[in-house]
């Protein structure tokens, strides 16, 4: 069963329409950047606001050798004692400490979806997101199966950081893939993500080649690709591609920094600022003038 950190109803910015996002965990990425850094472990974890701690104490009862009280500074966890998350679920009932991430039968998840599926219309469905859907490739699936059943619109947002097999099982159920195009360097790519930049780019390929609808995103990171020699690089190479006639600049932000904390992490990105929207102006223009239409956010 796949494990589920999110749903989200009522997206506008994941696909054309209304859309019901469902994000699962796992990705074989380590973004440095990452605003999802619950997404990243395939398994579940521990999430701890401080904030909303009232020491009620509960959380040290269910598990002493790995929680204890911080000098009137909340909670330190031993997470590496923590083999377990899901028996913290429901512990805390002021909602501090709870477990991120759930395992949903391919039936249940299906009915969550189905309770949106009036909202759709002719040109919504869902979107599945991560972490990276197609790393889960076996236990999505059967999901994928029951929604072309029902007629439900499916998008995925994808790395394509995993084997072209995973891509070729899906291909026939989804009706769109949004794939986010990172950098063409692979010395660059590789340290500030940990992955392959030549599996993503023959994935994408490969994609392509068969004639699936692909939106190219790309994430704009400072440090990273914020440039124009490197944006246009990026560019270049999605209007190569057959089919690749749109896509999304997708401007950094710092919105997941309390997550990191919430999950016991330091945040690798905290010198950076957040990219306003007049910075994309130039990787805007420079996109339409290579025959794609070109838009800023999802």
């Amino acid at each position: 069963m796949p494990v589920i950190f999110d749903i989200q109803r009522f997206s506008l910015h994941d696909g054309e329409g209304i859309r019901t996002l469902v994000f699962l965990k796992g990705c074989p990425l380590q973004c440095l950047w990452c605003s999802n850094p619950e997404s990243q472990e395939f398994r579940q974890e521990l999430m701890y606001d401080p904030q909303r701690c009232e020491d009620f104490g509960d959380c040290i009862s269910a598990a002493p050798e790995a929680i204890s009280r911080r000098n009137g500074q909340g909670l330190a966890i031993k997470r590496e004692k923590i083999s377990s998350p899901e028996k913290f679920a429901g512990v805390c009932v002021s909602g501090a400490l709870s477990v991120c991430g759930q395992s949903l039968s391919t039936e249940d998840l299906l009915k969550e979806i189905c309770k949106d599926q009036s909202f759709f219309g002719d040109s919504g469905g869902v979107t599945l997101s991560g972490g990276e859907p197609l790393s889960r490739h076996g236990e999505i699936l059967p999901l994928l199966r029951e929604l072309k059943l029902r007629g439900i619109s499916v998008n995925v947002e994808t790395s394509l950081h995993v084997r072209w097999a995973h891509v070729q099982a899906c291909m026939g159920w989804i009706d769109q893939f949004l794939v986010d195009l990172k950098h063409t360097d692979p010395l660059k790519f590789n340290s500030f993500t940990g992955g392959d930049a030549g599996l993503v780019l023959d994935n994408l390929a490969r994609l392509t080649e068969a004639g699936a609808r692909v939106i190219v995103r790309i994430p704009v990171i400072p440090g990273f690709n914020h440039s124009l020699p490197e944006m246009k690089a990026l560019l270049d190479h999605a209007a190569s591609l057959e089919g690749v006639k749109e896509v999304h600049f997708l401007p950094y932000h710092a919105l997941g920094e309390k997550k990191y904390r919430m999950l016991g992490r330091a945040y690798p990105f905290s010198q950076h600022r957040t990219v306003n929207a007049e910075e994309l102006e130039p990787y805007m223009a420079y996109a339409a003038s290579k025959g794609l239409k070109a838009k800023s956010g999802g």
